[in-house]
């Protein structure tokens, strides 16, 4: 039975950490109340789906597709166009994180959180209104702080 075990992790091994590594990401996306750790989890999906295409384009034997004068017939070598389609999702991904690095941060600007929960309860309240709120709190304590001096000099601090 080991022996068993141990000869389909040699022969496939990669596809199982593959398998694992894409539900553990799918886990953490479901799971995690954080924007910025689903876009980690989103991130380590993509790499398992790069990796998984990659390491199912190889074959035994084969060479890298440039003709070298030895290799003949063209089953010798490796299929280029899964290499080229991951190298364009490498650059997908990271323009899609980037985007969401920007969104993080604006979020993180506008209601001062990234836990879903905040945002969807309304707990996360817009800066722009808190510092409204600031302002309107400054302005009473300024009025309150006038009516004070006027009451105890007898004159008006607006006429000074």
């Amino acid at each position: 039975m080991l022996e068993t075990v141990n000869t389909f992790l040699a022969a496939r091994g990669i596809y199982c950490l593959v398998f694992i590594l894409f539900f553990l990401a799918v886990y953490g996306m479901i799971t995690c109340k954080n924007y910025m750790k689903k876009m980690m989890c989103m991130n380590v999906m993509q790499v398992a789906v790069i990796l998984f295409f990659l390491c199912f384009a190889q074959k035994r034997g084969g060479v890298i597709p440039i003709l070298d004068g030895v290799t003949e017939a063209a089953s010798g070598y490796l299929n280029p166009i899964p290499h080229a389609l991951m190298l364009t999702a490498i650059v997908v991904s990271l323009g899609t994180t980037g985007v969401a690095l920007a969104l993080l941060m604006r979020m993180t600007e506008e209601y001062g959180s990234v836990e879903e929960d905040d945002l969807l309860s309304g707990k996360a309240r817009k800066k722009k209104e808190e510092s409204a709120d600031e302002a309107d709190e400054a302005e009473a304590e300024k009025e309150a702080e006038k009516e004070e001096t006027a009451d105890v000099t007898g004159k008006d601090p607006d006429e000074t």
